[in-house]
């Protein structure tokens, strides 16, 4: 088994309040974990340490083999630059609940740019892969839209299409449906469907429990900032072994 992202005993507190409570993860290379919990379990700050857009207070981030944030000398850890941070998130697809696409530029020119500007691919390569993907996410004849004239799930959808972009090791998803009306919700999940079976590594934060059920190879059940438990989802959804587990899922059902 090729290991794509391994989190070793992760601690996060925001001031008093801690947040992630020595959380360890290891997701496979080509799989999918999904990443169920309560509001406030520490879903959001676990895949935002990922890729380092929170700190660890403790312990060790590694995907594709490198540690995330740090280099490791004679057994310390030393904080990497921002810039060279900056690099590493490059490996790292991130797609948000908000979309967070530019209002002022196209949906071509969303994809297009950090490919140019941070990877420094010629403009017209660029192009083209960018036009690839966005009818890869069902967006052929969109490019020259701007965010304001799209739905909510065309939006995510090319949000998905820009993290690709950048050629990504691994993608993570936050919630990437709850800011959707119901009737959008599934346009975006076809999406994801369709990225795992062609073999992207992918880290889910999902309310979806159905989508869990039926593309993820792992699912995680975080509450207050500990893993109760993992495993296949047949196990985990349909026979959980943790009471806390069986409450939750009794709720969201």
């Amino acid at each position: 088994m090729t290991v794509a992202v391994q989190v070793t005993d992760l601690h996060k507190s925001f001031g008093s309040t801690p947040v992630l409570r020595g959380v360890d993860l290891t997701v496979p290379k080509g799989s999918v974990t999904c990443v169920i919990g309560p509001s406030g379990s520490g879903k959001s700050t676990l895949l935002r340490c990922l890729n380092h857009l929170e700190k660890p207070d403790r312990g060790e981030i590694e995907v594709a083999g490198q540690l995330v944030g740090y280099r490791r000398h004679r057994g310390k850890l030393y904080e990497l630059k921002e810039k060279v941070v900056a690099g590493q998130r490059a490996s790292i697809g991130m797609v948000f609940q908000g979309f967070h696409l530019f209002a002022h530029l196209t949906v071509l020119q969303n994809v297009v740019e950090a490919p140019v500007g941070v990877l420094g691919v010629p403009r017209e390569e660029a192009d083209s892969r960018a036009r690839a993907l966005i009818a890869r996410v069902g967006l052929a004849g969109r490019e020259d839209a701007y965010p304001r004239q799209l739905s909510g799930g065309q939006q995510q959808r090319v949000a998905i299409a820009r993290a690709l972009a950048m050629r990504p090791e691994v993608m993570l998803f936050d919630e990437p449906t709850s800011a959707l009306d119901p009737e959008l919700v599934g346009e975006v999940l076809e999406v994801m469907k369709d990225l795992a079976a062609e073999g992207m590594t992918m880290v889910v934060v999902t309310h979806e429990i159905g989508f869990a059920r039926s593309v993820a190879d792992t699912v995680v059940f975080l509450d207050e900032g500990r893993v109760v438990e993992s495993g296949p989802p047949a196990d985990v959804l349909d026979r959980p072994g943790h009471a806390r587990t069986r409450e939750f899922l009794a709720r969201v059902r």
